[in-house]
């Protein structure tokens, strides 16, 4: 069973008092975020709906929250003083997304995603959830690597026998807690693993799922991390790593690997598949690569690091792999 804290229920209960007013929001990138709020505060439009205030993000004061939202607000600790004075901002945001037949809603830090412990929560998320309800059929045992807000695992946890959110960020583990509850999942199912990719986590595997950032760092690490950013060299040395540690958790017959993530396409080739074959050659017995998205987050292409490697556009693939499954020859 998760046990939560009084922060973490005050969490659940600002959330399920959102969904009962009818509070719907989709979170875009965060340029189309800065955008949209720049756009704003150029019109003098200050935060009077709680989308404004849990969505956009929008300072906002009191009086712009109903006693009863602000009070949890305020148990939850996620007031911050805002740069104008008598007004604050949230230290979180909620946002919706639909999966198949359900209605999920999640808690993640707030905009922008700058602190090296952010817990993000966007575009992907919603490609991520998506590709998941389409291609994972129900199974056994499953593992949710680096699980952020848990998405993954949560869109899917009706599917598993049991759910491992896993993930090495403490605030990630405990916004996923409160995520499991606002998904009203049977948490005696679910647990929580703090986890630097597989090294925690014991007992049988089935199914690993992964949506790990794959953005190059900061051009100057003293900017502190952005969204996506931590995939290291070419963006792809933390999804490597995670297949293969996967590859060696599954060495048994059926264990499947679904890894989501993002790839700097460079003269016209994917690194991360070319460096991932000959791998799977030797360990899967079959996989297969999928474009989700073929260009995404563009902006990115102005950094110096990728315009050193020469990309021409940052790709979203998919890679599902099983290991170990009989009469399957390796193609």
């Amino acid at each position: 069973m998760l046990e939560l804290t009084q922060r973490q229920r005050a969490l659940v209960e600002l959330g399920e008092a959102l969904r009962a007013s009818g509070y719907r929001f989709v979170t875009p990138t965060p340029e189309t975020h800065r955008r949209a709020n720049q756009r704003a505060a150029a019109g003098a439009t200050a935060a009077r709906t709680v989308r404004d205030i849990f969505g956009w993000n929008r300072p906002f004061g009191r009086a712009d929250l109903p006693a009863g939202l602000w009070a949890l607000a305020e148990a939850a600790d996620i007031l911050a003083p805002a740069a104008a004075a008598d007004l604050v901002t949230s230290r979180v945001r909620f946002s919706t997304l639909e999966a198949g037949d359900a209605d999920f809603l999640f808690v993640h830090s707030a905009f922008p995603t700058v602190a090296s412990d952010a817990v993000f929560f966007g575009p992907d998320s919603y490609r991520f959830a998506r590709v998941l309800d389409q291609v994972v059929t129900p199974g056994g045992r499953l593992v949710d690597v680096g699980c952020g807000s848990g998405v993954g695992g949560i869109v899917l946890a009706p599917r598993a026998r049991q759910v491992v959110l896993a993930d090495l960020s403490p605030p990630a583990l405990e916004l996923a807690a409160v995520n499991v509850a606002l998904a009203k999942l049977d948490d005696a199912r679910v647990s929580l693993c703090e986890s630097d990719v597989l090294s925690n986590v014991t007992g049988q595997v089935d199914l690993i799922i992964a949506n790990p950032p794959y953005v190059i760092g900061p051009d100057d690490p003293a900017a502190g991390r952005l969204y996506r950013d931590g995939g290291g060299e070419l963006g792809i040395t933390l999804a490597t790593r995670i297949v293969l540690e996967a590859l060696d958790r599954l060495a048994r017959a059926g264990g499947r690997l679904v890894l989501y993530t993002g790839v700097p396409i460079v003269s016209g080739r994917n690194p991360l598949r070319d460096r991932l074959d000959p791998v799977l050659r030797t360990h899967a017995s079959r996989w297969s690569w999928q474009e989700v998205d073929p260009d995404v987050f563009g902006e990115e292409l102005d950094r110096p690091a990728y315009r050193r490697i020469g990309a021409e556009r940052l790709a979203v693939i998919l890679l599902d792999a099983t290991v170990g499954a009989t009469g399957l020859p390796p193609r």
